[in-house]
């Protein structure tokens, strides 16, 4: 049995005293949710010796309040196919270029799209079987059906056949992840969302995408590099807001430059069915015609079903299930990980939270999760990644200069295919230190090459060592070890001190 954490992690003598006066649970751990968070806890837990309880509910590629899959979002309905699709939408512009380097292409070349789709559940329901096989593997008990908490150690579980059971644990973990919002305009029940947009019976030729985040520009890319119209309409003056904002620039560039049509700093004011498509009327009055209109316009905590209010869970303004550095709410025998807490709403963040849960809890190593240096990548058409802080982000944290390193070029590839496409890479390092503190790269490989980065930056890498380093020739890569010159210094301006 888990021994119960002190407030300041330690762990409790008095535990060997408790368990001789223990309750007895049906499991030690009971989770809600498999998705990756959900999975990992369970199987990391049940290693460590625990009786593990989980619950799903059933699979279906489109979620709903009653359907999901084990897997979750990542594997049936987010990361994993969108990939898919992102590979298949690359081929029509590597085929072009193809020609250029002696490829001749005299038929003309058609996209299917239902074959493609055909291919990606085939993966998702391949992914989903092997993700049940960790569970039973590791002596993990599976429930198909939704999960809701009724006391602090209880769950209960309502069965496809709509009866209930109910099941005690020593310790109860929320892993439901997150859901995909639409926002109250006019006509949005004529909008779908990226549940829908990875599984849509037809491909749209004319498409409006809503959102300037990861999502709306990687669905946007998508389309276009399989042929559709593409009209990508957001808020801001650029997309993807919170990343570097001299990346978010090449970005709109590249989106610009394969054929997306923005538009900046605009909203959707309404959607009418019609029988030429939807129409869509923009805030400054412009009207469109689509096949699809898709809102990619952000996520919410999917807690409202789990009875957090009644046991006592307290949740944010946005229904985040808030947690400490442990992940555990302030019902003690009740943690959460993933998108459910809204920290970091990535699916490697979420393994890494329930990895620390599961040594916490079971494995007698108190662990906290450790948020800094976390990379990410976006896979627009060609991909941006990043690691640690923008310039931006840098400039409001520094306790001294700033330097900044930059290389843009046309990678090798492109000066045969003629493809005019810039590639662009970024250092953000502290003077004081010659610590890197940030890296990012817009261009083709680049989550593949910043993943390399992010562990010279997990390591503390100074920008002597970057230098040291031999690159590998001839390689985009071997540009974050040659780049010698300072693009800009931004001198530190120190914040004035205030009493208020």
């Amino acid at each position: 049995m888990a021994r119960k954490m002190l407030a300041d992690g330690e762990l409790n003598n008095a535990a060997a005293a408790e368990e001789a006066t223990e309750t007895h649970y049906d499991f030690d751990l009971f989770v809600i949710g498999a998705g990756s968070g959900g999975v990992r806890a369970a199987r990391f837990s049940a290693n460590n010796g625990a009786k593990v309880g989980i619950c799903e509910l059933p699979f279906h590629p489109i979620s709903s309040e009653e359907i999901g899959g084990v897997g979750g979002t990542c594997v049936i309905r987010g990361c994993v196919p969108k990939k898919i699709l992102v590979y298949g939408a690359t081929y029509g512009s590597e085929l072009e270029d193809a020609r250029n380097y002696g490829w001749e292409i005299n038929e003309k070349v058609d996209f299917t799209w239902k074959k493609l789709l055909q291919k990606k559940t085939d993966e998702i329901l391949r992914l989903n079987n092997i993700y049940k096989r960790l569970l039973a593997n590791a002596a993990v008990k599976l429930y198909e059906g939704e999960g809701r908490i009724v006391g602090p150690n209880e769950v209960e579980v309502r069965q496809i056949d709509g009866t209930k059971i109910s099941y005690t644990a020593k310790h109860i973990l929320i892993a439901t992840g997150s859901r995909a919002q639409k926002p109250n305009i006019p006509g949005h029940e004529l909008a779908i969302t990226s549940d829908e947009a990875l599984s849509l019976e037809e491909f749209p030729k004319r498409a409006i995408v809503l959102g300037g985040g990861y999502i709306a520009v990687e669905f946007a890319s998508i389309w276009r590099g399989m042929g559709a119209t593409v009209d990508l309409f957001f808020r801001k003056e650029l997309p993807l807001r919170g990343f570097d904002d001299e990346m978010r620039a090449l970005v709109a560039r590249n989106l610009e430059g394969r054929g997306i049509n923005l538009h900046p700093q605009t909203s959707l004011a309404e959607l009418i069915k019609t029988d030429e498509g939807i129409k869509v009327i923009s805030s400054h009055g412009e009207e469109f015609v689509a096949d699809v209109v898709l809102f990619a316009t952000g996520r919410a905590p999917n807690t409202k079903r789990l009875n957090l209010e009644a046991v006592g869970v307290e949740l944010d303004q946005a229904g985040a299930v808030k947690v400490d550095e442990y992940s555990r709410t302030n019902i003690p025998s009740i943690c959460a990980v993933g998108d459910a807490t809204n920290r970091i709403n990535l699916t490697p963040v979420a393994l890494m939270e329930a990895t620390c849960f599961a040594n916490t809890v079971f494995g007698g190593k108190p662990t906290k999760a450790d948020y800094t240096n976390v990379a990410c990548a976006v896979f627009c058409i060609p991909p941006l990644a990043v690691v640690g802080l923008s310039e931006e982000e840098a400039v409001e944290k520094a306790t001294g200069d700033i330097l900044v390193f930059t290389s843009g070029f046309n990678p090798m590839k492109n000066t045969i295919s003629g493809r005019q496409e810039k590639t662009l890479m970024k250092l953000i390092v502290d003077e004081k230190t010659d610590k890197v503190i940030g890296a990012s790269m817009c261009g083709p490989d680049a989550a593949e090459i910043m993943q390399g980065i992010a562990i010279a930056l997990k390591c503390g890498a100074t920008k002597a060592q970057f230098d040291s380093t031999v690159g590998i020739h001839p390689s985009s890569a071997e540009e974050f070890v040659t780049m010698r010159t300072v693009t800009r210094r931004i001198a530190y301006k120190a914040k004035p001190k205030t009493s208020l």
